[in-house]
């Protein structure tokens, strides 16, 4: 908004000043900055990070597994659900040792966190692994992937525009602190004469 009251200063004015120009295309680049710049800096960075995020949820989905797990027994505690990409968010899940068997057919065996509230010996729950049988996060999803890549590319537009208004901010506050050293100087020029009867004259 206070690009548009910048640019109100390319009126024809006797009074206006060098400075007053440089502050009013200091707005005018700010506005196009913020209205053209940001936009598309916003849609290019969103496109990138749809695109890496894409290819590395591919990749999850091809090299994790979900496997069904047994309980061997439990190990005591509950934990808070340690991946970030669940639906609740908020699922607690208790610490069991517990064995599968791995997408290679291997026999896996180790501590696990199971979706159960109270494990029992030989209760079923399923579990992500690698290729190799080693206990991971689930992969992530299209849907996931693609909520971070429109929160970085509103994140980049954003950022760009309160670059863009920093920049005219800081360059009209040079501007003033010019102008008043001007100021200054004119009145020190004029301070011996200022208040003396016949000044002037």
């Amino acid at each position: 908004m206070r690009a548009l009251k910048g640019l109100w200063r390319w009126r024809h004015n006797p009074l206006c000043r060098t400075t007053d120009l440089a502050e009013a295309w200091a707005a005018l680049v700010a506005l196009l900055l913020i209205a053209v710049v940001a936009p598309v800096t916003g849609c290019l960075v969103g496109a990138s990070a749809e695109a890496s995020l894409q290819r590395s949820a591919r990749q999850q989905q091809h090299a994790r597994h979900l496997v069904t797990a047994t309980v061997v027994r439990k190990l005591g505690g509950a934990l808070p659900e340690p991946d970030p990409e669940t639906a609740s968010g908020h699922g607690v899940r208790s610490r069991v040792l517990a064995r599968w068997t791995a997408p290679d057919g291997a026999p896996e065996h180790g501590p696990a966190l199971a979706s159960l509230t109270s494990p029992h010996r030989g209760d079923r729950f399923g579990l992500w692994t690698d290729p190799h049988g080693r206990i991971t996060t689930r992969p992530l999803d299209s849907a996931t992937a693609t909520a971070h890549a429109v929160l970085a590319g509103l994140g980049a537009g954003l950022l760009t525009a309160a670059l863009a208004e920093s920049g005219r901010r800081l360059t009209v506050w040079r501007l003033v602190r010019r102008r008043y050293a001007r100021w200054d100087q004119a009145w020190d020029r004029a301070g011996p004469d200022w208040g003396k009867a016949g000044t002037g004259s």
